[in-house]
């Protein structure tokens, strides 16, 4: 009888199954950060060659 009232209290208790969401709403957060980061992370490498292109036509107008 005991075994079968363990398995009862086991079966119906709900602190578990809590925290996995939990834990799978968190990895679904980091895994969009991680994606918008590399986004910005792009732009702003694309921002800087356009900047370093700008600078250097500059420098050789005053150079050349």
């Amino acid at each position: 009888m005991k075994l079968s009232n363990t398995l009862k209290q086991f079966v119906r208790d709900e602190s578990g199954s809590t925290a996995i969401e939990y834990g799978l709403i968190a990895s679904l957060i980091v895994i969009a950060s991680i994606g918008a980061f590399d986004a910005v992370a792009n732009e702003n490498t694309g921002l800087w060659g356009t900047v370093e292109g700008k600078v250097e036509e500059v420098m050789n107008e005053k150079n050349g």
